[in-house]
């Protein structure tokens, strides 16, 4: 959501901003409804402070005695006991129409964000690793990953494309993706370990911005519930509603989670193997901050998810996203890409954002100020820590042998209880 006193003070900036995102001009559409539904307010206050004028008023004129006063003060407050539910309705009507536009635009970014498209148009911030030299040709994970415990097939049998079943050193390998990256975000990062809910009701949805735009990115159950796309939904909604004491921020939490996705956009698009899957397995970063604290609280978040491409050694790129590749809460976006040699080239592993007041606006989350009257917006940043899937498909391809097997990175040894490597199951 957007600060309506900065877009009325502000309107040709709020524009150009918009306009970075490929949003047309929307102020003075925007301003019309704000100043209609502010004047509906005020002929309704208006009218309610008369009524009440009026009824004590019918009091004092019957007392004088004077039943003609009194006669057309009833007929007064009668016609304003009608007439106040209509301004009311009407306002209601117009600030929904009001919150509407304002849930449907995406957050305005940062001056940082480099203007552009679409990915073609992002920035390269730095490159980390080495690109190992291969003595064969490296093959995909879809091929590596059968022999190994990978099974496609098996998780299209039981639930269709994009959903796969993993067994023995695979799912072994998995798990110990995930609990290596939570530890290493609790232990060295102090982020706070959450178990979350998988399931969510609206307002949580809207919360951190997919509904009402992108609700056809989202599985809904018939009870009316949400199946989370991501770990950011429910810890950042953890803090809706609630007005947090400035002494305990930043609030950093991770979860690990299975994440669900529709992949409404993505017909035809990496249907081999498990880039894009229905069904996967995240570790999420969140951070609450003040807002002067949010670069640099999004600086860490990345680079929490960086650790733990440099502890298992992957080579990795760090993009800044240009304003139309970035999604809709952002105001800011990091990517990082990690090296695939199988497909000779970088795949998104872990997006991170600051996504400002935008999130807390529509959540209505605060912190009161230690100095000073009132409360203020916190800022909210999320980032993926990694996407575990996407982490055991790097690992399959630059750990991979010509024999077929595929060694486990060092980092991963204690949690493998005694695998060292990957090899062909008979």
């Amino acid at each position: 959501m957007h600060d309506l006193k900065y877009i009325r003070e502000n309107p040709e900036a709020f524009d150009a901003a918009l306009k970075r995102r490929r949003v047309d001009s929307i102020s003075a559409q925007i301003l019309v409804l704000d100043e209609k539904r502010r004047a509906l307010q005020t002929a309704w206050q208006a009218g309610q402070a008369r009524r009440n004028e009026a009824s004590k008023a019918i009091g004092v004129a019957k007392g004088k005695g004077d039943e003609a006063a009194a006669a057309a003060l009833m007929k007064e407050v009668a016609g304003l006991k009608e007439g106040l539910p209509q301004l009311e309705e009407q306002e209601r009507v117009v600030g929904v129409a009001l919150d509407s536009l304002l849930a449907g635009l995406p957050n305005l970014p940062a001056d940082a964000a480099p203007d552009g498209a679409d990915e073609n148009d992002n920035v390269e911030v730095t490159r980390v690793g080495t690109l190992r030299n291969f003595d064969f040709t490296p093959k995909d994970h879809a091929d590596i990953g059968p022999p190994l415990g990978l099974d496609f097939d098996t998780g299209v049998a039981l639930s269709g494309s994009r959903f796969t079943f993993m067994r023995g050193q695979m799912a072994r390998l998995n798990r110990a993706l995930g609990q290596f990256m939570l530890d290493q975000h609790t232990v060295a990062r102090g982020y706070g370990e959450c178990a979350t809910p998988y399931l969510v009701k609206d307002e949580a949805a809207f919360g951190t911005g997919q509904l009402p735009k992108f609700s056809e990115d989202l599985f809904q159950t018939t009870t009316g519930h949400w199946l989370i796309p991501t770990a950011e939904v429910s810890l950042t909604n953890s803090i809706a509603g609630q007005i947090l004491d400035e002494a305990k921020l930043p609030i950093r939490m991770t979860a690990l989670t299975p994440c669900f996705r529709s992949e409404a956009g993505a017909a035809g698009k990496d249907t081999k193997g498990l880039i894009r899957q229905h069904q996967f397995e995240k570790v999420e970063l969140v951070s609450i901050s003040r807002p002067e604290d949010s670069e640099a609280e999004h600086e860490y978040l990345t680079a929490s998810a960086e650790a733990i491409l440099q502890a298992l050694k992957l080579p990795y790129r760090k993009m800044l996203l240009c304003t139309g590749d970035m999604g809709a809460s952002a105001r800011k976006t990091y990517d990082l890409e990690v090296w695939l040699p199988g497909q000779g080239l970088y795949r998104e592993i872990s997006s991170c954002s600051n996504c400002g007041d935008w999130q807390a606006r529509r959540m209505n989350a605060r912190y009161r100020p230690a100095e000073g009257k009132g409360s203020i917006f916190v800022h909210t940043l999320n980032g993926s820590g990694l996407a575990v899937g996407r982490t055991l498909v790097a690992v399959l391809e630059n750990y991979q042998q010509a024999d077929g097997s595929v060694t486990v990175p060092t980092a991963l040894l204690p949690y493998m209880g005694g695998i060292t490597k990957l090899e062909p199951m008979g």
